[in-house]
């Protein structure tokens, strides 16, 4: 909530999920967009398409895509054409297809039920739907690499070649790939590489001046005037362009700044609020991955939390942590997962480099499985986790 020497105008507009209505330094790219996808608006039903996005992480791959679906929906709608946009995270969908395609579908039938239909099934309910309601249909795969490695080159088969079995019949279906790395495609086989290596849009990293640039178009739209002087914006991008031109990094930092300036009553965003900020910035976790973690992972997380921060050691083994979480799960009042769930969420916050897992001997246990938080201070994740489970209790 913000207060009367608050910082903010409009705090969303730093928000990972806000959808910026211009992209400086990313004209060219969407102008190419629009160019690889003007058949939808010349002639809609004669053509599909597939186009990669691809580059580093804060390149704009995501704000690109979703900026460029919320323009063509407006025009399209101008028109009087029928288009829908849907944007799917496929890490949120742990890369699994079944679900990928029940969410899509599930925004033109929203009753559509979860359960009893396999993929192929879907994309076909998928397909009909498409042609009830005469419509066209651009999907974005965002982390679209999640998807290759979980199924691989059947997946990527059955989404791009859909069209193949309705000869004769309106094409309705295009497809945005978003990928930081291309080289997932090399594990994929022949038919499925081709359909794929077609449009590529390499988005490259962005330099000093262009952080600038974004950050100041942000801060003029979340911040109250004057409330961010040209050297904070300077020495955000400077920290952003160490993160190898992460934009998205520079925007996480600037709203944490904020709050930091709100809790002193300063009115303004100092340099030293920058400083707080990125001592105080998760550095293997930050608000966009948090968001994808499922409730039941983000429980595990604030156990684990309670217990580094109310214990003073270095590890935890597994039994104590499923203690620790046993005693989240009744706070929350929901049923605690067993212990082979409890030990794969372990293995998969390990993997997002969250947690730490080994496997030690001991002469007295003999081989035990215990848990670290290498970078992570405990209090900074327990609030994090607090704020990300706010109202689910």
């Amino acid at each position: 909530m913000t207060t009367s020497y608050s910082v903010f105008r409009d705090e969303s507009k730093l928000d990972i999920n806000y959808i910026p209505s211009k992209l400086p330094h990313r004209e060219k790219e969407q102008r190419l967009l629009s160019e690889f996808f003007n058949f939808i608006i010349q002639c809609p039903t004669q053509m599909t398409q597939r186009v990669i996005l691809t580059g580093d992480v804060g390149t704009g791959k995501t704000a690109l895509a979703q900026t460029f679906g919320a323009d063509l929906t407006s025009q399209t709608k101008r028109k009087n054409l029928k288009f829908h946009y849907v944007h799917i995270n496929c890490r949120e969908f742990r890369g699994s297809l079944q679900p990928i395609l029940h969410k899509i579908v599930t925004a033109f039938r929203p009753t559509y039920p979860a359960r009893g239909y396999a993929a192929d099934e879907i994309l076909a309910t998928l397909m009909q739907v498409l042609d009830e309601e005469e419509t066209t249909l651009i999907v974005t795969l965002d982390e679209f690499d999640s998807l290759i490695e979980k199924v691989g080159s059947d997946a990527v088969y059955k989404l791009t070649r859909i069209h193949e079995t309705r000869q004769g019949q309106p094409q309705r279906l295009s497809f945005i790939f978003i990928m930081r790395d291309l080289n997932a495609i090399e594990h994929l086989d022949d038919s499925a590489k081709s359909t794929l290596q077609r449009n590529i849009i390499r988005l490259q990293r962005y330099g000093k001046p262009q952080l600038i640039d974004i950050l100041n178009d942000r801060a003029a739209l979340a911040f109250t005037l004057g409330a961010v002087e040209d050297d904070v914006i300077d020495l955000t991008a400077e920290l952003a362009h160490s993160q190898t031109g992460n934009a998205r990094f520079g925007i996480e930092l600037l709203w944490r700044a904020g709050k930091y300036a709100d809790a002193s009553e300063l009115g303004h965003i100092s340099a030293e609020c920058i400083r707080n900020a990125i001592s105080a910035i998760i550095p293997t976790l930050h608000r966009s991955e948090l968001a994808s973690l499922d409730f039941h992972e983000k429980l595990f997380l604030l156990a684990i939390a309670r217990y580094f921060k109310e214990n003073q050691e270095a590890y935890v083994q597994i039994g104590e942590a499923e203690k620790a979480y046993q005693v989240i799960c009744e706070e929350y009042e929901e049923p605690p997962k067993s212990h082979t769930q409890i030990w794969l969420y372990v293995q998969y916050l390990s993997k997002l480099g969250v947690l730490k897992a080994e496997v030690v001997s001991s002469e007295t246990r003999g081989r035990a499985n215990r848990i670290s938080l290498p970078s992570i201070p405990a209090a900074e994740l327990e609030q994090e986790m607090n704020l990300s489970l706010q109202g689910k209790r």
